[in-house]
């Protein structure tokens, strides 16, 4: 079996994080960047399945920009066989909708029985890469799941619901995306870390992959204006002359509160 695990490079939730006024992209120059954590516990379903099926390949896929290659080696270093890495300066800014374009034509490319993704992303939490993933290629589609179980032929797991758990299960090929129910990421060792440097890593383009970014061709979102948060405003202080009671209850009902 072959799964492709798609890993994100997002700005580190621990540091400065900033938005340039101008592209409204995230500044890389602004803070650290790190492998996001939610794809790392994606790439630990597709890694305890292969510990137990002897010739599974797990492949970490990644757009990233070039200066990405040490995250993407963290992939290859917490146990992944090798790596894909998509890298065009033309992708810069590129939405959800090109993002899955791309994306979906490097899955097919690579033909994988399986795709495993997080459910949604530490920055830009759209929560949709999967479903748009299987809509692209025609699979079925398993998204949130908090338990997942891989065989030969499907998956089966869990989601939660209001109601309590909803089972979910579907034929290969497929596309599944997973929740911070499942369990955190093995810690890349010195020996996987020295690994990983040896380890193939195919770097490719819009070109390699046959898909067009200019916008002209196929409009995509437009961004409109981008601002930096407001300074926090001061609270409201009340000073009880016998009536803060009433205050407080038409301060709340002003600000629908109540």
């Amino acid at each position: 079996m072959k799964i492709f695990v798609l890993v994100k490079e997002v700005p580190d939730t621990y540091g400065d994080r900033k938005l340039d006024l101008e592209t409204g992209l995230a500044d890389r120059a602004a803070g650290d960047v790190v492998l996001d954590e939610i794809t790392e516990r994606a790439l630990e379903v597709a890694l305890s399945h292969a510990d137990k099926n002897e010739g599974t390949e797990v492949v970490a896929v990644a757009m990233a920009p070039e200066g990405s290659t040490a995250s993407v080696r963290r992939a290859l270093a917490i146990g992944a066989g090798s790596a894909v890495h998509i890298a065009d300066e033309r992708l810069a800014g590129a939405d959800l909708g090109l993002t899955a374009e791309v994306l979906a034509a490097a899955i097919r490319r690579g033909e994988p029985d399986l795709v495993i993704t997080g459910n949604l992303s530490t920055d830009g939490s759209g929560g949709v890469m999967a479903a748009m993933l299987a809509e692209h290629l025609g699979w079925a589609q398993a998204t949130a799941l908090t338990a997942v179980e891989i065989t030969a032929d499907g998956i089966s797991g869990t989601r939660g619901a209001d109601a309590g758990a909803q089972p979910i299960s579907a034929s290969l090929p497929a596309v599944i995306s997973i929740t911070e129910a499942l369990p955190d990421a093995r810690f890349p060792n010195f020996k996987g870390i020295m690994a990983a440097k040896k380890k193939p890593l195919d770097v490719l383009t819009l070109d390699d992959l046959g898909v067009s970014a200019d916008p002209a061709e196929a409009p995509r979102t437009i961004m409109t204006a981008v601002s930096e948060k407001p300074p926090r405003a001061a609270g409201v202080k009340i000073v009880d002359e016998g009536d803060a009671a009433q205050r407080l209850v038409d301060y709340l009902a002003e600000n629908r509160l109540v």
